[in-house]
């Protein structure tokens, strides 16, 4: 999936959606229910999930929203034949409502048959060294997803003291090394500032030892995990948006979501669980069918991708897919 900035015209028909299959079983009967039935694509990327729902689907409606405005122009390359039957949106999952609202649906009217939600970090931004999320070529230390906000990961290295380094780097990168990194990270800062991605992967493999190194695969990669997940609010995205995508759902409309770390799958968990109780108090000693949950969920647990697709795209390994049905 390498692309550069200045040409994506062929981005995208390298691009492998993550448990793409499981994700049209899922959706699609939600589609098919009615002609002109709604797709809400919270974060449509380079349009992968979209375009294979929009194909098996033939009368369904798709919006496609995300924040990178990079994104959308691969997006609409790959989704230009669905043109007719697809709005794509420059938003935030954090605001879904805006760009639904934008999109000319009204998010109080419950619009969506499906929701689809493919969290974390596309493989077009890894693969684009200017944008600055990936350890393995040398880059500015951006990471941004929307390259209008303020806040960068040089800003954060550089500006943060340090035990809001070791908190970070422990919290959204469960980094063992954290405080090692953090005081390493401060020594280096006060000689000149760190500017580039190769220059924090080099202070990265001096802080862990060696031992460590050999093992767990890249030893920045749960660093540079944390910094974006900072830098981009992902976490408080994921719950602004996932509650605003529930609320947007019909009756019988489904929401699936794909997580690639514990602190999204935990979200994503506790948000469908909360909807799958019963409305009528734990203490009565009968319930009534007048008192259902308002939604169930569809798959057990966060179901994960098997050998083949991980072997096919490595990138999926740490994949969690959970879908929830809402009831009314």
């Amino acid at each position: 999936m390498a692309a550069d900035r200045s040409d994506t015209s062929c981005s995208a028909g390298t691009h492998i959606p993550v448990l793409l299959d499981r994700v049209c079983d899922l959706l699609a009967p939600c589609l098919q229910r009615q002609p002109g039935a709604l797709l809400i694509d919270a974060t449509v990327g380079m349009g992968g999930h979209c375009a294979a729902l929009l194909s098996r689907c033939g009368q369904a409606r798709a919006i496609g929203v995300d924040r990178d405005p990079d994104a959308l122009l691969i997006a609409g390359q790959r989704l230009a034949g669905f043109a007719p039957r697809v709005r794509l949106v420059r938003g935030s999952l954090g605001e879904l409502d805006e760009a639904v609202r934008a999109a000319g649906q009204d998010p109080q009217d419950r619009p969506a048959a499906a929701v689809v939600i493919d969290l974390g970090v596309s493989s077009w931004q890894l693969d684009t060294p200017s944008r600055g999320f990936s350890y393995a070529r040398d880059a500015p230390l951006d990471m941004r997803m929307d390259p209008s906000t303020v806040l960068t990961a040089a800003q954060i290295i550089n500006g943060y003291e340090v035990d809001r380094l070791r908190a970070l780097l422990w919290q959204f990168g469960e980094e063992r090394w954290a405080g090692r990194i953090a005081a390493g990270i401060v020594r280096q800062r006060q000689r000149q500032p760190i500017t580039r991605t190769g220059e924090l992967v080099a202070l990265i493999r001096e802080a862990i030892p060696a031992a460590a190194r050999r093992t767990g695969g890249h030893p920045a990669k749960r660093t540079f995990q944390a910094l974006r997940i900072e830098v981009n609010d992902e976490l408080g995205q994921l719950r602004r948006g996932l509650q605003q995508a529930l609320a947007l759902l019909q009756p019988q409309g489904r929401c699936a979501v794909l997580a690639y770390h514990s602190s999204e799958d935990r979200i994503v968990k506790h948000a469908f669980a909360a909807l799958t109780r019963r409305t009528a108090p734990l203490d009565l000693p009968v319930t009534h069918d007048s008192d259902p949950a308002p939604a169930r969920l569809v798959t057990r647990g966060g179901e994960r991708p098997d050998p083949a697709e991980v072997a096919a795209n490595p990138r999926a390994r740490s994949a969690h897919l959970r879908c929830l049905e809402m009831v009314t």
